[in-house]
C-alpha cells in the first residue's frame, strides 16, 4: 500500500469527482483525508494499487503530487499516550512526520521524511520496544 498526495480543486464536488473516477475504475480508497490549504484542496489517500490510482486520476486531469511509502502501526487504544509516545520516538530520531491519518482498519498511517529511520522505529514499536534504539 502507498499514500498518494493529490491536489484537488477547492469547490463543491471536487472530492465527489475524484471518488467517482476511482470507483468507475474499480479502485478502492483504504483510508485518508482531505483539507484546504492556502485555498487549494490537498488530499492524502491510501491505495492498495497506488500505480493504478495515480494513472486513473492523472488520465482525468487530477494532479497526483507525490506517491509516498507509508508506515503502518497499530496503537493500543486502551493505553492513553500511545500517539505521543510513538511520535516522540520519531522526533528523537530526527524523523519528521509529514502526514498522519488512520486507515479503514483503525491503523495509524504515517508518511515520514526519512523512511528508513521511521521504519526502524515502527518495527521496534511492533516488537514492544518503546524506547529509542540505534537507528
Amino acid at each position: 500500500m502507498k499514500d498518494l498526495s493529490i491536489r484537488l480543486g477547492n469547490h463543491p464536488g471536487a472530492l465527489a469527482e475524484m471518488g467517482e473516477i476511482l470507483a468507475n475504475a474499480g479502485v478502492s480508497v483504504e483510508g485518508g483525508g482531505a483539507w484546504v490549504v492556502n485555498d487549494s484542496g490537498i488530499a492524502h489517500f491510501l491505495f492498495e494499487d497506488a500505480t493504478k490510482a495515480k494513472k486513473v486520476l492523472e488520465d482525468k486531469g487530477i494532479e497526483v503530487i507525490r506517491e509516498n511509502k507509508i508506515l503502518v502501526q497499530r496503537l493500543q487504544q486502551d493505553q492513553p499516550g500511545q500517539l505521543g509516545k510513538i511520535t516522540r520516538l520519531m522526533q528523537k530520531a530526527g524523523v519528521n512526520i509529514e502526514v498522519l491519518y488512520s486507515d479503514h482498519d483503525n491503523q495509524l498511517i504515517l508518511v515520514v521524511d526519512n523512511y528508513e529511520k521511521g521504519k526502524a522505529i515502527s518495527d521496534n514499536w511492533s516488537k514492544g520496544i518503546y524506547e529509542l534504539q540505534e537507528v
